[in-house]
């Protein structure tokens, strides 16, 4: 038995899942540290977290471009993957820094709660390097579970305890579907690794209404995951009943990863039946755009309004996955590049106005920020200016990279649509800008800033100007990642 375990594994295998190890040993060692460690020194433990996240950067720096390929196949170090860690090392060193002084304020300061956020980022490093659908579903799962917790964090407040029941029992049904489809690949094909099931597609002995049933129930799983409609459902309670901090992480971490394993699997291993999938992505797509943008217009909550944008957002990038190119993939990946930072950004503005019985929760809550607060109403409007994909931002190179792609297929009809609803979102963004600066201010903003928070916002605001004035190195960074097709 140990040797068949050793011709199995090999100790190359656990090299390359060395900073997935470091992170979920740092996350159990946290455990035992918050435990030891006295209230009144409770830094320690997001320092700790802070330093695990940067010490599995520097192994995944070191075993950046040796595509090694481990546990037989099931899981691969590869730029692609290496570009999608940095984007979660990001989100997650971000979403620590931000959560500082708002877990104090919320009376919510545990040390499970930097726990849970180190063995989420393990979970989304684990769909990025998964080749295999059971590693991806594994690593899926790894990433999902401790977001329902952290959702439900506000253990006092009701929204939180009702977002945390509904996006879990949601979450359980999309999970269940997905693990059908990957049965039904499995019963099709013979196998779970994607270059297998590509092969077996290539032969054209898969076809038929249990194949498109499959696909349909992959499309349906990791729809949910991307938060586009129909599959939308738990966003708006979700970002509005989670602390702030995790509506950030979950909008930028886990919706990034789910991107990244959605184009796995759909442009590696059922990439020879593009045309089988391509509509059904195409109406996720639209439907997500429409949807999402026009109900963003009737929301008072800016965390809800947040949440349907995020929703169109899932579209605009679906649509580089509709293009089915290598551009149109290197067009998604820096598209979510740059949604990290806006996210982030503009949450931690969120955060910012949350201070004593202010909330900030409320659009009506940003009403003359601009006339009493200068600077942070200066970068909330950059921040809303890039998500509307005003130049020159960083969200306009990101929308129009997307629509290039399309475009370079022939697909000009979903560009003008995406176009027509970028024009909406711009509507509810700038009617933000508008309460902001031609309204007089109704009350005295006390704002909870902190330092790493005021980090943070920095970071976020000079990458939304930079990589909308100079995007190239990051845009040749992603084309050099994407796999080829």
């Amino acid at each position: 038995m140990n040797s068949e375990v050793a011709a199995f594994f090999s100790p190359g295998d656990f090299l390359a899942i060395l900073p997935e190890m470091v992170i979920a040993g740092m996350a159990c060692l946290l455990l035992l540290v918050d435990i030891a460690v006295p209230r009144t020194k409770k830094c320690v433990v997001p320092a700790l977290a802070v330093l695990s996240v940067a010490v599995a950067a520097w192994f995944s720096y070191e075993l950046a471009g040796s595509g090694v390929s481990a546990f037989s196949g099931m899981f691969v170090l590869d730029g692609y993957s290496d570009f999608f860690k940095l984007i979660f090392y990001i989100v997650a060193v971000f979403a620590i820094l931000v959560s500082l002084r708002y877990i104090r304020t919320e009376e919510i300061d545990l040390g499970e709660y930097y726990v849970l956020l180190l063995f989420s980022l393990s979970g989304m490093m684990i769909m990025a390097s998964g080749t295999d659908l059971l590693t991806i579903y594994l690593g899926l799962e790894l990433a999902s579970l401790p977001v329902y917790a952290l959702v439900g964090f506000l253990q006092k407040s009701r929204k939180s305890n009702e977002a945390a029941m509904k996006y879990i029992i949601l979450g359980a049904f999309s999970s269940a579907i997905l693990l059908y489809g990957i049965s039904l690949i499995y019963g099709l094909t013979g196998t779970t690794q994607l270059a297998a099931i590509s092969a077996a597609l290539v032969t054209g002995d898969v076809n038929g209404p249990l194949f498109t049933l499959a696909v349909i129930m992959l499309v349906a799983g990791f729809g949910f995951k991307v938060a586009g409609f129909p599959f939308h459902m738990w966003a708006p309670d979700a970002y509005e009943g989670a602390p702030t901090p995790i509506t950030a992480f979950m909008a930028a971490g886990p919706k990034a990863a789910a991107f990244a394993v959605i184009m796995r699997v759909f442009l590696e291993g059922l990439y020879p039946a593009y045309d089988s999938w391509q509509m059904a992505i195409a109406a996720v797509a639209v439907g997500s755009m429409v949807v999402g943008n026009i109900t963003a217009i009737l929301q008072t909550s800016i965390k809800r309004m947040l949440a349907f944008s995020s929703v169109g957002h899932a579209g605009y990038a679906l649509l580089g996955l509709v293009a089915g190119s290598e551009e149109g993939m290197a067009s998604v990946m820096f598209y979510l590049f740059v949604y990290a930072f806006m996210n982030l950004g503009i949450f931690g503005i969120v955060i910012m106005m949350r201070k004593d019985s202010q909330s900030g929760d409320q659009i009506s809550h940003y009403t003359g920020l601009g006339k009493s607060n200068r600077l942070t109403a200066l970068a909330m409007l950059i921040f809303l200016f890039s998500l509307a994909g005003i130049p020159p931002t960083a969200g306009f190179i990101a929308k129009f990279y997307v629509f290039m792609a399309l475009i370079n297929k022939g697909m000009v009809g979903l560009a003008v649509i995406a176009a027509l609803m970028s024009a909406v979102a711009a509507y509810y963004y700038i009617r933000i800008v508008m309460l902001m600066y031609m309204r007089e201010p109704e009350k005295e903003f006390a704002l909870a800033s902190s330092r790493g928070l005021l980090c943070v916002l920095i970071i976020a605001l000079a990458a939304v100007v930079a990589l909308g004035v100079y995007p190239g190195y990051f845009i040749d960074l992603a084309r050099y990642a994407a796999f080829p097709l």
